[in-house]
């Protein structure tokens, strides 16, 4: 009795042991790729972007639609790099201008382009101009219950949601939020960096 139960014993810890290595393995890749980004020569990196705890932050329900109506989760876009601004279906000048942001960014990122997927929350129900819609082709338009997105989105002080462009990893994580009116050089180098560092998304 004595050994049968000392089997069930070792057979249980195995069984301990063998999860936590499959975890490992299915964790790694973002795990390597926080390490080299914010611990390998932290000397040398200085990040523009407000760098958010990833673990705080991983995509909620929002209640999300597609313009034509249709439920559609951000999470759908899961596995892929996201640049997220949150704003008003008017789209006025500062929204525009940050549109304008996400897609020099995404450009300017040669073949690693393909990993970005750029989004716009639409916090209300107004139509959006097909014109500008035109000119920001490839941009994902989710229209999102604002209150959920205010209650999930972390900003600045004396700022608001709709002043911002977040960046969101291929896990689901929130993990970046770039000042209002940012500088869209020192954009450029933190998703560079970022990139550069994980090869996953």
């Amino acid at each position: 009795m004595h050994a049968v139960a000392n089997n069930e014993l070792v057979k249980q810890k195995m069984g301990r042991w063998k999860m936590l290595a499959v975890v490992l393995v299915c964790a790694s890749p973002i795990i390597a790729s926080y390490f080299t980004y914010y611990v390998i020569k932290p000397s040398s990196r200085t990040n523009y972007g407000t760098l958010l705890d990833p673990r705080q932050y991983p995509i909620p329900s929002l209640s999300a639609k597609n313009l034509a109506g249709g439920a559609m989760e951000l999470s759908a876009l899961q596995g892929k790099w996201l640049m997220v601004h949150p704003a008003q279906g008017e789209c006025k000048a500062s929204c525009q201008e940050n549109l304008t942001h996400m897609r020099q960014l995404r450009l300017i990122q040669g073949k690693e382009k393909e990993r970005v997927v750029r989004v716009m929350l639409v916090l209300d129900q107004a139509p959006l101009d097909t014109t500008m819609m035109k000119q920001f082709d490839g941009t994902q338009f989710i229209r999102v219950d604002a209150q959920l997105a205010k209650r999930w989105l972390p900003v600045e002080e004396k700022t608001s949601i709709e002043d911002h462009i977040y960046l969101i990893d291929p896990l689901g994580n929130l993990m970046m939020r770039f000042p209002k009116q940012g500088d869209p050089n020192k954009m450029k180098k933190d998703l560079s960096r970022l990139l550069k560092a994980s090869k996953i998304g």
